[in-house]
């Protein structure tokens, strides 16, 4: 791995020469590929020769669409027609679909061009990045630590320059924790906005698939390209729900939030309704716990009983605690969550979007994983269905990067895009410290 000023040029250069053609655009990211992927393991299938081939496609190819030329990598439980998607699992270890995702298709059409298969946690049930059937992945700030999961290697491979975007899923946090860890921007439309057709599922009722980029107008180009729709974007009003946000926040991440809530013009504390945790996890609420457990063990059951020995036994351990859950359970949880989403835009009193950590501190290190707490800011929003983006606010002092969540009412999906991107083009925040230090020389 180069150190961090090695890492910020060859960074720079990756997302440099936009006048490149796309088969230069793909040799560029290769090499990054080539270079990192080693170290960083960020990557299961590399899928060199036919990205180079569709590059010569695209390129000679008109009319060119929005996303003409732009190398991609997949979480691997998207399907890809000939190209085993395995979601990290030994059971799905030889799995080659015969046709792609619905996503994927749209992004195809759009211009994109797919360059591999990232590296995710077992069937997306964890969120450290490191229970893969192909090892860890690793933080490309420093490989001892964690990158985040379940999309933990769609996130490095951004932040490394081994792509120009990649698609993650988040059931509680998948996209938007990574995103986080690895100072990229990660967003969760809508429940329901984006097909998951294609997608192997985690849990139904709380899978949704969306972008990892670089920064937010990027996500917004892969949303619109996905199936995304475009809304009126009017100035917004800014809400901080304190409690239970910002409760437990790492000191460093704490003063870096406040710092970047500054920005944004007129926010202020509102109210936000108490939620009941899960006596067992308290981290998490009840409902929630409930349905990610019954229908992933639904859908593993077969799998759980044929071939154990075939899961990580962490994950085969999260499948099993599934069978728990009785039929009344998973009923009552599924009523009770309907009921939220059902009254969600409650949570917006007099405000249009709210602000709060992403995570309550930056990464922590590979084998030694935080609480759940690091998920209990991002699946809340899972659990109502709404819109939400993480994006970089700033780094601590160790140079590890800190993200701001922006969550939107239901279909307000542009509404979180454009307060975003409006943050993005105003501040610095999303540039390390060393690189500002490097521009102002």
């Amino acid at each position: 791995m180069p150190n961090r000023r090695a890492f910020l040029a060859s960074l720079a250069a990756s997302a440099a020469a936009p006048k490149l053609s796309p088969v230069e655009h793909v040799k560029r990211c290769l090499s990054q590929i080539e270079k990192l992927n080693p170290s960083l393991n960020a990557i299961i299938t590399v899928m060199a020769d036919r990205a180079l081939a569709d590059a010569k496609v695209v390129e000679n190819s008109k009319p060119r669409g929005p996303l003409w030329g732009m190398p991609i990598a997949l979480k691997d439980l998207y399907d890809t027609k000939g190209v085993r998607t395995t979601a990290a699992s030994k059971q799905y270890i030889d799995r080659v679909p015969t046709e792609d995702a619905e996503v994927v298709r749209l992004l195809k059409a759009a211009g994109a061009i797919i360059i591999g298969k990232a590296n995710m946690d077992e069937f997306a049930y964890n969120y450290t990045g490191e229970t893969s059937h192909f090892g860890p992945a690793r933080n490309p700030w420093n490989p001892a630590l964690s990158p985040g999961g379940s999309s933990g290697g769609s996130a490095v491979a951004v932040a490394a320059g081994m792509c120009f975007a990649a698609l993650g899923s988040d059931t509680g946090g998948s996209i938007r924790q990574p995103a986080a860890f690895c100072g990229i921007t990660g967003f969760k439309p809508t429940y329901g906005r984006l097909s998951t057709q294609g997608v192997l599922p985690l849990a139904w009722t709380l899978d949704t698939v969306g972008p990892m980029t670089r920064t937010a107008s990027d996500a917004l180009l892969l949303f619109l390209a996905m199936g995304g729709r475009p809304t009126p974007t009017p100035a917004p009003r800014f809400g901080i729900p304190r409690k239970p946000f910002f409760d437990q926040l790492d000191s460093e991440t704490a003063q870096i939030v406040e710092a970047a809530i500054l920005q944004f013009q007129g926010a202020h504390d509102v109210p936000f309704p108490k939620i009941e945790p899960s006596p067992e996890v308290p981290e998490l609420t009840r409902p929630y716990l409930r349905v990610i457990n019954a229908e992933a063990y639904a859908f593993h059951k077969q799998m759980l009983e044929k071939s154990p020995d075939n899961y990580h036994p962490q994950i085969r351990q999260n499948i099993a605690n599934g069978a728990a859950v009785t039929a009344a359970d998973y009923i009552h949880s599924r009523r009770e969550l309907d009921r939220w989403r059902a009254t969600a835009n409650s949570l917006f009193p007099n405000v249009d979007l709210l602000l709060t950590p992403t995570t309550p501190g930056p990464a922590f290190p590979l084998g030694k994983p935080g609480s759940l707490l690091y998920l209990r800011n991002t699946a809340l929003w899972n659990l109502f269905g709404l819109p939400a983006i993480s994006i970089p606010c700033g780094f601590t002092k160790n140079g590890l990067p800190v993200g701001l969540q922006i969550t939107g009412r239901h279909g307000e999906d542009s509404r979180v895009l454009a307060a975003a991107i409006r943050f993005q083009r105003g501040t610095t925040f999303s540039t390390p410290p060393a690189a500002r230090d490097q521009n102002r020389a």
